[in-house]
């Protein structure tokens, strides 16, 4: 099955078409099985994808349970960058969840790893929301990413382009702050989720849409292998898809 694709006109249009999927997807995870499992993004990629769907009143927040892909290792979640910190503002506060796993950077990170990483594998993830990275990383996983590991889990090398990344996007003052491992779910991990939603936006991911989902499947683009997953939307706008071809973006799929 190809990998479906969707691209509309900026990010707040993107942010609305995403999150009424995902709230679909959790609502029928719900009615099927009681509870939904989910796996919760982060970045700046992810504001208005999760401003509308914490916005969303009919999703039963109260039944679910969540997971995230990444932390930074050794980041105090006080700090602006930590990603518990994102999701405590940005998703479980505004939402009232009350079921989630926090990856804790500060913590023994093998052993996080190991702890987070048996909960986590305990059921089936309904959801995965996702983006990737201007290297083209899913999760934390660099080029090359490692397309074989069944750790759920697993302590990553962060590259330069990555670290530089998070310097643009205003997280750290300088890369010499930017740590340079984290905890990342694995690639084969986030392949295990029933339903996978990509949700790109801005100029600045072009070439790695690019490179992910109009080149081969390989490593050194991590985030091409969703391109292997039987039901994975692609959510990009005008700006991250402008170097795909135009037959593709109007055929609806990649």
């Amino acid at each position: 099955m190809l990998m479906r694709i969707k691209v509309f006109e900026d990010p707040v249009a993107l942010g609305r078409a995403a999150a009424s999927e995902a709230a679909e997807a959790i609502a029928e995870a719900v009615d099927a099985r009681g509870h939904a499992r989910i796996i919760a993004a982060t970045g700046a990629s992810q504001f208005a994808f999760l401003d509308a769907l914490t916005a969303t009143r009919a999703v039963p927040w109260s039944r679910v349970e969540m997971f995230h892909l990444d932390e930074y290792v050794g980041l105090p979640v006080t700090h602006p960058a930590s990603f518990r910190k994102y999701l405590l503002e940005r998703l479980i506060r505004p939402t009232g969840l009350e079921i989630y796993h926090l990856l804790d950077g500060e913590g023994d990170p093998e052993f996080v790893c190991q702890e987070v990483g048996r909960a986590l594998t305990a059921a089936p993830i309904d959801v995965a929301f996702v983006g990737i990275g201007e290297n083209g990383h899913l999760a934390f996983n660099d080029p090359p990413a490692d397309f074989d590991t069944e750790q759920p889990y697993l302590v990553v090398n962060l590259d330069e382009a990555c670290r530089r990344q998070q310097v643009g996007e205003g997280w750290f003052a300088g890369l010499e702050e930017v740590p340079q491992q984290a905890i990342s779910m694995s690639i084969r991990q986030i392949l295990k989720s029933r339903r996978i939603l990509c949700i790109v936006p801005d100029t600045r991911k072009a070439e790695a849409v690019k490179a992910c989902f109009a080149g081969r499947i390989n490593p050194m683009a991590p985030a091409s292998i969703l391109r292997t997953h039987p039901d994975a939307t692609l959510f990009a706008d005008f700006h991250s898809a402008s170097l795909l071809d135009p037959a593709t973006i109007a055929r609806g799929e990649l």
